[in-house]
């Protein structure tokens, strides 16, 4: 009987609870593609993994552009076959201001980041997990506090994170899509 290689994406993963998660994966087994805006960062984290840093793909990604993100889910597929976890986890902030003076770039840079990067992710991530042999994959969306607790000067990022968008986006999945495991 033959093992299959459990396969992961972490967006975001250069820095903070992305490199660390890519870390743990690694030292747990998993083959990891880290995916992030800077290559420097990404390669930090794989060369702190050591040895298992042999399983680790480090692509460079923008998860607000399309294009990038088709293109890391295709050499994803291409190196290994199959993916069983993604993990959105990439997210930016917006300048701490009052809401009359954030531009409108600042507002779209953040929704794009943090509310289309996982939509566009969790959208490629599904065409590879129902077509795979064992089908099915466990997606996870990293949240925030602000969700819950937003705070002061910080509308994109709570607008976000806060249940009608990013929560809510992902029950919806979770109800469209039970072979999965959607967190």
């Amino acid at each position: 009987m033959s093992t299959i290689e459990k396969v992961a994406i972490i967006t975001g993963a250069g820095t903070g609870i992305g490199s660390k998660t890519a870390l743990a994966l690694l030292k747990e087994g998993y083959c990891v593609v880290l995916a992030g805006r800077r290559m420097a960062p990404l390669e930090n984290t794989v060369t702190e993994a050591g040895s298992s840093g042999s399983r680790a793909f480090a692509v460079s990604t923008d998860v607000s552009d399309p294009a990038s993100v088709r293109s890391l889910f295709v050499k994803t597929k291409e190196k290994f076959g199959r993916l069983d976890l993604l993990f959105n986890n990439a997210g930016i902030g917006s300048p701490r201001a009052l809401l009359e003076d954030l531009t409108y770039a600042q507002w779209k840079s953040t929704v794009d980041t943090n509310l289309t990067g996982p939509f566009l992710c969790t959208q490629q991530a599904f065409k590879i997990m129902k077509n795979q042999n064992p089908a099915g994959g466990r997606i996870i969306n990293n949240g925030s506090v602000s969700a819950h607790s937003p705070r002061p000067d910080s509308a994109p990022y709570t607008a976000t994170k806060h249940s009608g968008g990013f929560h809510n986006h992902s029950q919806s999945c979770k109800l469209s899509y039970q072979c999965f495991s959607y967190h």
